[in-house]
């Protein structure tokens, strides 16, 4: 009888387990699905949301990203991706030739192992801009002091007085083309 008991049990187990009674303490935990994109690359089913500056300007941003306020402007962010769109004042409309001899210095002074790589007068949307495309290094992580190469596009428009400056930076390597273009041409005064 013994025997028997134990084969009976036995097989009362086998019924609750494949009956899903245990599958609760036994299931294992399914792997997640490995990150698709490189450090960096916005992906391609990211979802924009509009923000509006005060005063100034309104541009589709990434949703979810860390906003900051800053003079005269906001900066997003996620991990090393960053989006700086800002507000000044200027006498004349930017050119590439008064980029080279303004912006750019300034972009060396200011900035990490600066190296522009083109300067251009494009239209967006919101009128005539001067795009620069240039590398810099990040600024030093805090905690462990390392740094990153960085790929920016910055355009500047000029509308009766005002420019708008923004700036789109990511990893060196992220494929942010079309992200960048979408930000970029949705760009207005306001």
């Amino acid at each position: 009888m013994t025997v028997r008991y134990r084969i009976s049990a036995a097989l009362a187990v086998l019924l609750l387990v494949a009956s899903g009674a245990f599958s609760t303490a036994m299931a294992q935990e399914k792997l997640v699905a490995p990150e698709t994109n490189p450090p960096g690359d916005i992906p391609d089913n990211q979802v924009f949301v509009n923000y509006t500056y005060p005063g100034g300007f309104e541009l589709k941003v990434p949703e979810g990203w860390s906003r900051t306020e800053i003079d005269h402007g906001v900066r997003f962010f996620d991990k090393y991706d960053e989006i700086e769109a800002t507000l000044g004042t200027a006498s004349a409309a930017p050119t590439a030739s008064s980029a080279k001899a303004v912006e750019i210095p300034e972009l060396k002074t200011a900035g990490h192992g600066v190296k522009v790589t083109a300067v251009r007068d494009v239209k967006l949307p919101a009128g005539p801009a001067v795009r620069i495309s240039y590398l810099s290094n990040s600024a030093p992580n805090p905690v462990t002091n390392k740094q990153i190469r960085l790929e920016h596009e910055r355009f500047i428009l000029f509308k009766n007085g005002r420019t708008i400056t923004l700036d789109l930076a990511a990893p060196a390597g992220a494929d942010n083309v079309d992200q960048w273009q979408l930000i970029s041409n949705s760009l207005q005064w306001r």
